[in-house]
């Protein structure tokens, strides 16, 4: 690593020296003034049209940083040109192709709030260009005339200075390699720094605003189509062949549903809570308070969790990879796998054929699909897989008053934004099938004062002190919620599907986490323990079951997140033998009882194994005499369940799913799902339904339940005036006034 070092010191040192001396070439200074006027325009844009949620100095010095090196690049290119003219001419032409990227890219963020890709033109999503050519003036705005002004400005300059005769300079590339190398070096450091602020950047692909945001726009084109070649190479290999060993394993691995279980919950609504960051250690958890007094972290979700009418599971395990929570929701959804580096739907949402809960509850019970999250919709590239996924509406960041009160890095706090969720839940045709994204408890778990009602917890890590406090706030707006619910009668005819998406305290803390936790052996702390937190809650909750003589209650079987869609389809009465899902039902009597994680890790109600070493899952007792014939044994079955992630791999990279339809399945046509227009298309829905309407707010006769919600979130007030600046979003101007009635608690 030092010889590197040392070796990139002195590239370093001799390019600038190098630079120094060319710089001073008329030619190349033209092409750092065009450099300096496109850098100029780009930073115009990243804050005049651009949301890319800068913060902090650090992050805008990354932004101020990032035009200049592939502008530097691309613009040196026209210095290989002897003929000073025909440089001249090929420099405007590299200006006008780096001003067509920026101001495409502008007017398609102002209609999509997104980034222009390859995909855009030439795939499936090509009908959104002819929707942005259509209304393209309208787009307009008075600053447009910045980003087109350098052109003539570049031409002006070429013609006064090197159409001359006068004036000829002897072609020296070596002009040209300066550049280049200085664009190289400046680009380096820009990923050094990038990498500094947002760790793993490349493979993870949180969203396209992140690497436009780190490493710029020019950065963002190449590598989008550079992934884009790679992936339709590797896709176009494919064929229909290579579902077959895969639904051989799949048919192989079904749990037949228990008879007592299958189709309990059918025909209800269907709510899911992504409970962020929420792991299992959490529930029943206590401290105590200054006065003595004990006080749950999560007293809302404790009561789900011991309710007789909640199948609750205590042995459910996170198995997501860099992808975090886009890969549980990938699984949650589909019962595939995530991929072993980064995002599985930030590299094929956007293209991939997906047969996803939404869709399959549309096509078996005709259930409404949509999704509601605080935050922008280009994160984990929501927007795209979710038309994909087959969700009917997504309600993101644009249908929320947001304020830098009411929200966090990540977006509107949980309180506010299960409230401002109302006015779109009740105009959903029932029966809904509906995923609420929240981000309250999301790292780094910001401590405030005026949102804490839990005691302090005291630890070496203000990260895991902050957590509980987070987490507590999180099980408040929960509760709230359901409250709602429970008075606006959409209560006692849902199935709630709470999950916890992934960890929230890393292993490097869990140390720090354990010297709180009850019954937890510090000095001993190892491998095991951090597997056995790797646990979350997972609970399938229907209010009045227990009264039916159903008996639900905490279940011990082993399972992971892939197990959810099966187990939930199975409950609505929906027989998932047919479909390619990897996990099995958890109430199945068939269920084998073991979960494997992305990193190779296995757990079953016997035997855990981290690499080669082989444990007692009961004590944790390191079982270091096993015969070669039990070993084997072991290993064979984690190998058996490692084939499910790599047939997952296949199914998404080669996009194998497009080659295999269950009998009576129904791909959504994702060119009617335009989530900008959700409260028109909620409009034409009702009335294309008239009667037969039966959302809850047709039920009421038009009036809205919004009233009905309380809160005691003490930024309402200020989310409320906000709200009043969006209330044509809204096509509803009594929200407004049912708003300020919403009672503080």
């Amino acid at each position: 690593m030092s010889s590197m070092f040392l070796k990139f010191k002195r590239f370093s040192r001799i390019t600038w020296e190098a630079f120094k001396q060319n710089v001073k070439h008329p030619r190349a200074k033209y092409i750092i003034f065009a450099t300096a006027l496109l850098w100029f325009k780009t930073v115009l844009g990243y804050y005049l049209d651009f949301s890319l949620g800068v913060a902090g100095f650090f992050q805008h010095l990354i932004l101020w940083m990032n035009p200049i090196a592939f502008g530097l690049f691309f613009y040196s290119i026209s210095l290989f040109v002897s003929n000073e003219k025909k440089s001249r001419r090929l420099l405007l032409v590299l200006a006008i192709a780096q001003t067509i990227l920026l101001y495409s890219n502008i007017i398609y963020y102002r209609e999509f709030s997104d980034f222009l890709t390859f995909k855009s033109f030439f795939s499936s999503q090509s009908y959104k260009m002819s929707g942005m050519f259509s209304s393209f003036f309208a787009l307009m705005k008075w600053h447009d005339v910045f980003y087109l002004l350098d052109l003539p400005i570049i031409y002006w300059i070429g013609r006064r200075k090197f159409d001359r005769r006068t004036v000829s300079y002897r072609f020296n590339k070596r002009y040209a390699i300066s550049l280049l190398a200085m664009s190289t070096i400046i680009f380096g450091l820009n990923l050094q720094l990038a990498e500094i602020s947002r760790p793993q950047l490349l493979t993870r692909t949180f969203d396209r605003n992140y690497l436009v945001k780190y490493l710029g726009l020019n950065f963002f084109a190449t590598y989008d189509v550079a992934k884009t070649a790679r992936a339709s190479q590797i896709r176009a290999q494919a064929d229909a062949s290579e579902m077959e060993p895969i639904m051989e394993y799949v048919n192989a691995h079904y749990a037949e549903p228990d008879k007592s279980t299958f189709g309990i919950a059918k025909g209800r609504n269907v709510v899911v809570l992504h409970l962020e960051s929420i792991q299992q250690f959490l529930i029943d958890y206590k401290t105590t308070d200054e006065q003595g007094n004990e006080v749950e972290a999560l007293p809302f979700l404790n009561s789900v969790f011991h309710s007789p009418d909640s199948f609750s599971f205590d042995n459910l395990f996170h198995q997501v990879g860099q992808g975090k929570s886009s890969d549980a929701e990938l699984m949650l959804e589909n019962s595939i796998y995530g991929l072993s580096q980064g995002s599985a739907v930030s590299q094929y949402g956007s293209d991939n054929t997906f047969q996803a809960a939404p869709a399959i509850l549309k096509t078996a019970g005709q259930y409404t699909g949509a999704v509601f999250h605080g935050n922008v919709g280009s994160f984990w590239n929501r927007t795209d897989s979710y038309k994909k996924f087959g969700y009917d509406y997504f309600f993101d960041s644009d249908y929320y008053a947001l304020t830098d009160e009411n929200s966090l890095e990540y977006g509107l706090k949980d309180k506010l934004f299960y409230r401002d969720s109302i006015p779109y839940l009740e105009q959903l045709p029932q029966p809904f099938y509906t995923k609420f994204i929240t981000v309250s408890n999301h790292f780094p778990y910001p401590f405030e004062e005026k949102n804490n009602s839990f005691p302090i917890i005291q630890t070496k890590d203000e990260t895991v002190n902050g957590y509980f406090s987070t987490a507590h706030y999180a099980d408040q707006a929960l509760k709230e919620f359901f409250d709602y619910l429970k008075a606006a009668g959409l209560y006692d005819n849902t199935l709630f599907v709470f999950y916890g998406d992934h960890y929230g305290i890393s292993n490097s803390r869990n140390k720090d986490l354990a010297t709180v936790l009850p019954d937890a052996n510090i000095d001993e702390w190892g491998d095991f323990d951090n597997t056995m937190l790797q646990r979350v809650p997972v609970m399938f909750y229907m209010p009045g079951i227990s009264k039916q003589g159903v008996q639900a209650g905490i279940n011990h079987t082993y399972g992971g997140q892939i197990d959810i869609l099966p187990t939930m389809l199975h409950l609505l009465g929906i027989d998932t033998k047919d479909y390619a899902m990897f996990g099995q039902d958890l109430l199945s009597k068939d269920n084998d009882n073991e979960v494997i994680f992305r990193n190779g890790v296995y757990v079953s109600k016997d035997y855990t194994v981290i690499g080669s070493r082989i444990y007692k899952t009961s004590t944790g007792e390191l079982l270091e005499l096993l015969t070669e014939e039990e070993r084997a044994a072991i290993l064979a079955q984690v190998d058996d369940e490692q084939l499910a992630i790599n047939y997952s791999q296949d199914i998404l990279s080669n996009d194998l799913l497009r080659f295999y339809q269950p009998e009576g399945f129904q791909i959504t046509d994702e060119k009617e799902l335009d989530y900008m227009q959700n409260l028109k298309r909620l409009d034409e829905r009702a009335r294309e339904l008239g009667d037969k309407n039966n959302s809850l707010l047709y039920k009421n006769k038009g009036e809205t339940s919004f009233g009905l919600y309380h809160t005691d979130a003490p930024e309402l007030q200020n989310t409320i005036a906000a709200s009043k600046k969006r209330a044509h979003d809204l096509h509803r101007p009594d929200y407004n006034q049912l708003a300020e009635k919403s009672s503080i608690k």
